[in-house]
């Protein structure tokens, strides 16, 4: 492929197969990737039909061979060759046929003979033509198939000029009794010299393509050279080295000081300082003991490690890093879609032009050499390669940086939405907050801290949540052992159920006790007085019986209330969504500075949320549980911390591998920054055929008193510079740096009021209890578009939460058929 012509000519071909429900085409790393079911064979085939050559990724006998492959630079070698080949017969050329224009010495059998003159460069210029045949293969191959490309155009033009030239040379030849007239055809009437010099400047045009665009590729071949060859194993206590292909999961190394750790692995023997800088960007070197996870490429600055292989070949994270960046280098932006739209008819309707300038002017009375002069000039200055590499170098650059900062974007379309989203939701837990809270508060009714201790530990020990763990943590380090429990239950969203020795126990955030205990106005107290401090309290019950209350509290991340500042500053609308009580999360959102809190949302009601807001614009939702996984595939742009569960990183659009929430703010400039270059690069290329074909058809040539026109080589030259300034401006994005300034206009709304809007509240009579309200609950939880429902007996009423609308009558029946009266 040469040109954008040539993606949407593929891109066709295999979308007419049956079975094939997409296509993306890559020119930067002539790749394809295709979704469906049609087969390999038929996608080859249908390749192939269209003038090209395919064969399957993945063949080659390893997958870092593979990697390598991608990102080998075969073209420029072979353009450097033909380059200097070309310039020294085309050197030649140009002396023969402007030397003595520009008083340089002639010999006397080039300067009496213009027969000999025209001939010595006909041959000269069929010397390059046939080194730089490719065009001309490609070219014309293209066109018999009603598919011309950027190789069409230059073999037109080259072809034409060099077929006129050989007219004009047999002219010459039927009258070799007129010398006058010979000589004036000889110094007038030939072009071979403009065949040779369109392909040579063409070529260099190319070389620097290629070298620019093996420039674009540089970090993700920086992060393919860190893939460690070999690996000491420990076998019968001997240290062999082995090739890192034959290490196997289970098999135990030996990684020494300055050694690279060749496989994901846990430490089964002592202890080091690693440097994870390749992974995650991170300078300062990790401590790792025993039972730490350590990573493949990491650096071992000090001490003594051995290791367990736990995940090796594609597995590691290495490999999954480079999987996902040349992943997301093969994907399309949707903002391609105007130059592969452009790209579809644009050499037609070049070829066209070129034809009718050539007629015009030949009307004009403008001699036939002129007039195909201007037409060669339209043909050679036309360039759909420059539209082909607009978006995909830029995309190239952007992932590649992204890489390096430890910032991994999924797909390039995610790349460009993520600076176009003006709302973000993020997470408390794990993303505002450092995820570890700590025990801050241990209040027991009745019974001693120890044994309040006891009865929580034995409930919480089996459960993973982050609260749990903090009183397992305490707990251990007390010494305190747990009650054999049973019937161990999650109650999602609100805390643990069990037995011990048939007694139930539970857990639970203040919502849920109250819904069962009723109001207590000893609890009510402890609970406001804690969450006002940020704190969250636990309700441990037995028997319907308070046990007592703990209090945890998490600690922000650092850095998250300068995250939250840049993300108003870029003009987003920051919104903290939590499952924990309002209170709470009141007195951290106040202490981030979050322009919108909205707390008590169970983990399905944050998919619900995110639907709520792409309302009102385009969402990026933060987090790190299973719990965010379905809020993150509910949203425009899905945003994983990278020491997040595997579900939600597996589930997000972006990782960040470093999980600091300024690097929530990196991803997003960087993203405006890649989506900026993007358009300058369609804008210099729309611009420049906007300006340079008018200008070489002569259009301004009377208005400018004959200055505004292109002759066909600087037609060529401007061709070939078009392409490099396009890959040179993404270039650029090399030096990306996070402290740039992306300010916008913030979107205003009032998530608050949206959602009051979203309640109704009726009043409920005939309700005695707890059980009471349960009954309630339960029975209107049930309806499709119920979010949650609060009873109250003591209020006698219930407010009753929507995420759609429905019918106020079908709530009324549902509550009646419980045995209550209700009313709005």
């Amino acid at each position: 492929m040469s040109c954008a012509a040539c993606v949407a000519r593929v891109e066709r071909a295999v979308k007419s197969l049956d079975g094939v429900e997409a296509c993306s085409v890559n020119l930067l790393t002539n790749s394809m990737n295709v979704e469906g079911n049609a087969s390999e064979r038929d996608i080859i085939n249908a390749v192939k039909k269209a003038g090209y050559g395919a064969t399957l990724q993945g063949k080659s006998s390893s997958a870092s061979n593979e990697d390598k492959a991608v990102f080998v630079d075969n073209e420029s070698p072979v353009l450097r060759r033909r380059f200097f080949i070309s310039l020294g017969f085309l050197l030649v050329l140009m002396y023969v046929s402007m030397g003595g224009h520009i008083g340089l010495y002639m010999p006397p059998f080039l300067e009496e003979n213009p027969l000999v003159f025209a001939l010595i460069q006909m041959i000269l210029s069929s010397i390059i033509l046939v080194i730089n045949q490719k065009f001309f293969i490609s070219g014309f191959k293209s066109i018999f198939k009603l598919s011309p490309n950027m190789d069409s155009l230059v073999a037109i033009g080259s072809g034409a000029s060099f077929i006129y030239s050989t007219v004009i040379l047999f002219i010459m030849c039927l009258n070799t009794g007129n010398h006058e007239y010979m000589h004036e055809l000889a110094h007038s009437e030939l072009y071979f010299e403009s065949a040779a010099m369109i392909l040579v400047l063409i070529t260099v045009g190319k070389m620097l393509e290629a070298f620019s665009k093996g420039k674009t590729k540089n970090a993700l071949k920086s992060l393919i050279k860190l893939k460690p060859t070999s690996a000491t194993l420990l076998i019968d206590g001997e240290e062999i080295e082995v090739e890192i292909a034959t290490i196997k999961e289970g098999d135990i190394f030996v990684v020494k000081a300055g050694g690279c750790v060749p496989v994901d692995a846990i430490i089964t023997e002592g202890e080091g300082a690693l440097d994870e800088s390749a992974l995650t960007g991170e300078s300062v070197p990790a401590e790792k003991g025993k039972g730490d996870k350590i990573y493949a490429s990491t650096i071992n600055k000090s001490g003594y490690i051995l290791a367990r292989a736990t995940e090796v070949g594609e597995k590691t994270a290495l490999s999954k890093i480079i999987k996902t960046v040349t992943d997301a280098v093969a994907t399309k932006a949707p903002i391609a879609k105007i130059a592969d739209t452009v790209s579809g008819f644009f050499v037609p309707v070049v070829i066209s032009i070129a034809i009718i300038t050539v007629i015009i002017w030949l009307l004009a009375g403008a001699d036939i050499g002129y007039s195909l002069a201007r037409g060669i000039s339209v043909l050679v200055i036309s360039c759909p390669c420059a539209l082909g590499l607009a978006t995909p170098v830029a995309i190239m650059v952007g992932s590649g940086v992204g890489a390096k900062k430890g910032i991994l974007f999924k797909d390039a379309g995610k790349l460009e939405a993520c600076g176009k989203c003006d709302i973000i939701l993020l997470d408390k837990t794990g993303t505002i907050t450092s995820g570890e809270p700590e025990v801050t508060d241990i209040i027991p009714f009745g019974i001693s801290e120890d044994e309040l201790l006891k009865y929580a530990y034995s409930l919480e020990e089996k459960s993973e949540h982050p609260l749990a763990l903090a009183i397992n943590k305490i707990a251990k380090k007390k010494d305190i052992s747990s009650f054999t429990l049973e019937h161990f239950k999650t109650l999602s969203g609100s805390g643990v159920t069990g037995e011990i020795n048939g007694e139930r126990l539970f857990g639970a955030s203040y919502k849920y006790t109250y819904e069962h205990l009723g109001e207590c106005a000893e609890l009510k107290s402890h609970f406001d007085a804690l969450a006002l401090q940020g704190k969250t309290p636990l309700f441990f019950v037995k028997n319907d019986t308070p046990l007592g209350i703990i209090a945890v509290r998490d600690t922000l991340k650092d850095g998250s209330r300068e995250a939250i500042l840049s993300l108003k500053e870029m003009g987003f609308y920051t919104v903290m969504l939590t499952g924990d009580n309002e209170k709470t999360a009141r007195a951290v959102a106040d202490e981030v500075g979050v322009d919108e809190v909205i707390a008590g949302v169970l983990p399905d009601g944050k998919a619900q949320v995110v639907e709520s807001m792409k309302r009102h614009g385009k969402v990026i939702m933060v987090g790190d549980g299973i719990n965010d996984s379905p809020a993150l595939a509910s949203s425009d742009v899905g945003i994983a911390i990278g020491n997040g569960t595997d579900i939600a990183i597996d589930t997000a659009d972006v990782v960040l591998m470093k999980s600091k929430p300024q690097d929530i703010c990196t991803a997003i400039k960087l993203s405006r920054a890649t989506l900026l270059n993007i358009k300058q690069n369609l804008f210099w290329a729309f611009i420049y055929n906007g300006i340079g074909i008018p200008l070489a058809t002569g259009a301004f040539i009377y208005v400018s008193g004959g200055v505004l026109t292109l002759s066909p080589m600087f037609g060529a030259l401007a061709m070939s510079l078009s392409s490099f300034s396009v890959v040179t401006n993404a270039l650029r994005l090399n030096f990306f740096s996070e402290k740039r300034h992306f300010k916008k206009k913030k979107k205003i709304l009032n998530i608050e009021k949206e959602t009051d809007e979203m309640k109704i509240t009726l009043k409920v009579e005939g309700m005695m209890c707890p059980h009471c309200e349960a009954r309630v609950k339960s029975a209107l939880e049930a309806i499709d578009g119920i979010e949650s429902a609060v009873p109250s007996h003591k209020k006698s009423n219930v407010v009753v939460k929507l995420s759609k609308e429905i019918d106020t009558a079908i709530i009324i029946s549902t509550i009646e058929a419980q045995g209550y009266k209700a009313t709005l």
